[in-house]
């Protein structure tokens, strides 16, 4: 347990780890006009980023949330997932509960974008303060950083976590150190644990309060992260995790900048670098660096889990998906998804070249994400888990009226800023909504031009299609239709292989299947007629080698005795062509092309032998 926590730290909590560094500052700086460095200005601040990390991490996501998981699995789309299994798929409530996990993967998406640019340039702004010369080597060596960040990345997140995991440990340890002398000096900052200066803060200033909330979300960025990075640790971990060392670390560093603020007003100015000593702050300016580094790599983990999940509910292609650890199924690389990422996190530092630019932008994509979860999470609560209303009611009242306080307050920002995250966001929604729509025009064609196997299996016996030796091997999702490349073979050379296997790989959702439990051998037609289905089931950690599998396969059953040395495989491809029907406008079908371009060759993903494969298949027009 101790290495899976230590590699959590290192993954899981970097973000909202990392939020000290802005998150006071902001409140002050971007609101000075409203929000003096007095005591009673300060007490209420400071109290409200405590209760926002109490209430929206502690209570509802370490304490609720996390506990929904879909094998292991968290993240808003598997959320909805899980809904939509228990309630079934027609379910109108299941409906909605996709719609809104779609525009809350999009939102994570836009964090994804926005958390690794505005973290970086914070840090290394930090150099500015230590020296002011070296403000012109902000945004070049920010991006050497992002650049290293992105390769390392097909390491895998257990290598990566076990990595950053100690650089973490100290992070949040000169958390602790930093706050405590400044809490002993003036301890009367103690009183802002107490949630009555968040709420008298507000009750004598609401409006202020509300447009504050806009700066001290930045406190919780980051928990959506963490319950999208679960499946690469399970939820113990990070339970353990937030409540030994994060939770305190966070704590004791907010409280200690609320008392050098008391004690110092022009502290306002980075009152999380000054903290330090004068000697400390450029080491200071490393580990922050180093810190912020790793606060990208949780949204960077979500957004693989995330697009894994998307691929399973087919809102976006089938991409090519890198299993980087042999006991944890979510530890993944997405190669595709990383080079996205990365593409659109240079573009943005190079756009707005400072974190203060950013800080507009961020927050709204966080808040509509945490509120779309907390929303689903309710419907689980009434629908599956039978919670009584008072108590819906009562969670409701108290996290979802926080949640949309803070989301209220940052739709504030739209026009300076909060625009960016909404864009990313309708970009995102949009290719995952054309690529739903148009693979369930796609695939229903495709599944009619297929038919029955039964079907295909009768016509075979009736127009006694002739046999030549030999094997042939059809990958299929589908056990219930004929493969395309079956049909084509049969059409255009009007003969069928004395041995043909039909083999469907389906993933289970366990981490191994035992190889005695892997085959389902099931006769296709009459016994001896040479046509057999092989189901493989595999876990997260198992290899699709269709060969491999073939191999177990052989002597399972009568038809199934022969040399898999000599097998053929037979790829089913089917190819979309453009068209003049009117299923979509254009602009959607010229998007679904181009998505469908970026699946993952099949002919890798089962480790098919190139010089014995076969590709044969069907067009449609679209």
């Amino acid at each position: 347990m101790l290495p899976l926590v230590i590699a959590a730290l290192g993954v899981v909590f970097g973000d909202i780890g990392t939020s000290p560094l802005y998150a006071v500052q902001t409140v002050f700086t971007l609101h000075d006009r409203f929000i003096a460095p007095t005591e009673e200005d300060v007490l209420g601040v400071v109290s409200m980023l405590l209760w926002c990390l109490f209430l929206i991490v502690t209570l509802a996501y370490i304490t609720f949330i996390m506990k929904a998981d879909n094998q292991g699995e968290g993240g808003i789309l598997s959320l909805a997932a899980l809904i939509r299994r228990k309630l079934g798929l027609r379910s109108r409530r299941a409906g909605a509960a996709l719609v809104l996990a779609i525009i809350g993967a999009a939102l994570f998406y836009g964090d994804s974008l926005i958390t690794p640019a505005v973290s970086v340039l914070s840090a290394v702004e930090g150099l500015s303060v230590a020296d002011p010369g070296l403000e012109e080597a902000v945004v070049p060596i920010a991006l050497v950083i992002l650049t290293v960040l992105f390769l390392v990345q097909r390491w895998g997140t257990g290598t990566i976590g076990k990595a950053f995991g100690p650089v973490m440990v100290a992070w949040f340890a000169v958390l602790i150190l930093l706050g405590l002398p400044h809490l002993v000096q003036n301890p009367a900052i103690l009183r802002a644990l107490s949630p009555t200066y968040a709420l008298s803060f507000a009750a004598d200033r609401p409006i202020v309060a509300f447009v504050a909330l806009g700066a001290v979300v930045l406190a919780v960025t980051g928990v959506e992260a963490l319950y999208a990075d679960m499946g690469h640790f399970g939820r113990r971990p990070i339970l353990l995790g937030w409540l030994c060392l994060v939770l305190p670390g966070l704590a004791i560093n907010y409280l200690g900048q609320g008392a050098l603020i008391l004690s110092d007003p022009a502290a306002i100015a980075n009152p999380f670098y000054l903290l330090a000593p004068s000697w400390a702050q450029l080491p200071l300016v490393v580990l922050a660096t180093c810190a912020t580094v790793i606060a990208s790599q949780a949204v960077i983990s979500g957004a693989f889990s995330v697009s894994r999940q998307a691929t399973r509910l087919s809102l976006l292609p089938r991409l090519k998906v890198v299993q980087t650890s042999r006991e944890q199924g979510g530890q993944i690389y997405m190669p595709t998804v990383n080079f996205l990422l990365f593409l659109g996190v240079l573009a943005l530092v190079l756009i707005f070249r400072s974190s203060s630019s950013l800080a507009a932008a961020y927050g709204l994509s966080v808040t509509g994400t945490l509120l779309l979860e907390f929303s689903l999470f309710l419907l689980l609560a009434q629908a599956v888990w039978g919670w009584s209303w008072p108590r819906l009611i009562a969670l409701g009242a108290v996290i979802g009226g926080l949640e949309l306080l803070l989301f209220g307050a940052n739709v504030l920002k739209v026009l300076s800023g909060g625009w960016l995250p909404l864009l990313i966001a309708s970009i995102a929604a949009t290719l995952m909504l054309t690529w739903r729509r148009g693979s369930r025009i796609m695939f229903g064609r495709r599944a009619e031009m297929e038919g029955p196997i039964e079907q295909f299996v009768a016509y075979v016996k009736e127009h006694r299609v002739p046999r030549v030796p030999g094997v042939a091997v059809y990958p299929h999702g589908d056990p219930s239709t004929a493969p395309l490349a079956l049909h084509s073979n049969v059409q255009f050379n009007h003969v069928l292989h004395e041995h043909v296997v039909i083999m469907t790989m389906k993933n289970i959702g366990v981490p191994h299947v035992r190889h005695e439990d892997r085959l389902v051998v099931t006769e296709l037609g009459d016994p001896g007629d040479g046509i057999v289905h092989v189901l493989c089931r595999v876990g997260f950690n198992d290899s699709q080698d269709l060969p491999d599998a073939l191999r177990l396969a052989v002597g399972r059953a009568p038809e199934l005795e022969f040399d898999p040395r000599e097998a053929t495989y037979m790829l089913s491809v089917f190819r979309i062509e453009r068209g003049q029907d009117r299923c979509m406008p254009r602009w959607q079908k010229a998007v679904f092309r181009l998505l469908e371009k970026f699946s993952a060759n099949k002919t890798q993903v089962f480790h098919l032998p190139p010089d014995s494969t076969t590709v044969m298949g069907a067009q449609a027009e679209l």
